[in-house]
């Protein structure tokens, strides 16, 4: 049994795929948001939630929660804000929040760790930012691997890249990344299809929430996700008149740039007011997965904006994992999550290494 702590754990999209193996034991995790630590909690009951401030956590602290335990494997990945290429990059204290994950990998000392992010990390500070990551990591006496992964090569119904960035003690590292699984290549499953993900939902109208649903898996994208009669979170956002006639008339994959002059919104990137591709996997979704002004987020066959279940099936999130607080706390929760089915990816190939070692 190899014992693990998840730090910065978010809702528990990083945590699902180990806790999944019976090989791991998830001790404890921490997450400074509140409402995001119930979450994480109502999905794992058994792991010992830390909600404070990573800055505070001291070594008594984490002594006294794991008992004593030996910690072989830390999970994780600092808020990803400031280095996200979506967002507005700034050289911030989160921007410096590795080292504070360095500081707990210091007092645990586990075996590897695992330390996910955004791909605009690399290029943060003209790539000297992670450059001082994998220094200060390496100070610690652990070899480093990383790579870029996108969950839609993972089976999950959207394109996501991550850095995947994994740190053994000693001379070697024996992780092996994931193979991919889904593709266009000759042998390979094919990508996960918005229409596989959602396109058994009940459909909406603007407004419009439904419970209604008796699962009929017909994929296996599906058969991962769907719980018997369990559909929570199907409602759509109740928009105006004139975003809805905006989305009306926005055909499959079209964006602002497309719609005629008089209903053209004046403001807005190029991948605001747009539809997503319903026979294609989705753009990477975020916390604006609702809110069609901020992210191609429009529904292509019900034009409307997404439902919070929606956006949790494209993370790969099952039809019975919980989300907690309000509305755009919920859409934080998923779009802030690492993909369940990454997740496993993942975790499936730190199982082997650990076994190796």
């Amino acid at each position: 049994m190899y014992n693990v702590v998840d730090l910065f754990a978010g809702v528990g999209g990083l945590s699902y795929g180990f806790s999944r193996l019976p090989e791991f034991n998830i001790l404890a995790a921490n997450e400074i948001e509140k409402d995001i630590s119930i979450a994480y909690t109502l999905n794992h009951q058994d792991v010992k939630m830390m909600n404070c401030d990573i800055n505070a956590l001291t070594e008594d602290m984490l002594k006294e929660v794991l008992c004593g335990k030996r910690i072989d494997l830390i999970v994780g990945g600092p808020p990803c804000q400031s280095y996200s290429t979506l967002g507005k990059r700034k050289m911030d204290e989160r921007a410096n929040l590795f080292m504070q994950y360095k500081r707990v990998l210091s007092i645990l000392q586990p075996r590897a760790f695992v330390f996910e992010n955004v791909v605009g990390l690399l290029s943060m500070d003209k790539g000297k930012l992670f450059q001082r990551i994998q220094e200060e990591f390496s100070k610690l006496g652990y070899m480093l691997k990383y790579k870029v992964l996108d969950a839609v090569d993972y089976g999950v119904p959207q394109h996501r890249e991550r850095v995947i960035l994994v740190g053994f003690k000693g001379k070697d590292n024996p992780y092996q990344y994931p193979s991919k699984t889904h593709g266009e290549e000759q042998g390979m499953l094919p990508y996960v299809k918005l229409s596989d993900a959602i396109g058994d939902l009940p459909a909406l109208r603007s407004g419009e929430s439904s419970t209604e649903y008796i699962p009929n898996p017909t994929n296996d994208f599906l058969r991962f996700v769907c719980r018997n009669g369990v559909l929570t979170e199907h409602s759509a956002p109740r928009n105006g008149v004139h975003l809805i006639k905006i989305m009306e008339t926005l055909k499959d994959g079209e964006s602002k740039n497309d719609l005629p002059e008089e209903i053209r919104p004046k403001s807005g990137y190029g991948n605001t007011y747009a539809k997503l591709w319903w026979d294609k996997p989705s753009t990477t979704i975020t916390r604006n997965f609702a809110c069609p002004s901020s992210s191609r987020c429009i529904h292509p066959r019900d034009s409307r904006a997404m439902s919070i279940r929606e956006g949790a099936r494209l993370q790969s999130f099952p039809d019975d994992y919980r989300f907690y607080g309000s509305d755009g706390m919920k859409r934080l929760e998923i779009g802030n999550a690492v993909p369940p089915l990454l997740s496993m990816a993942i975790a499936k190939q730190m199982l082997k290494a650990l076994k190796e070692e």
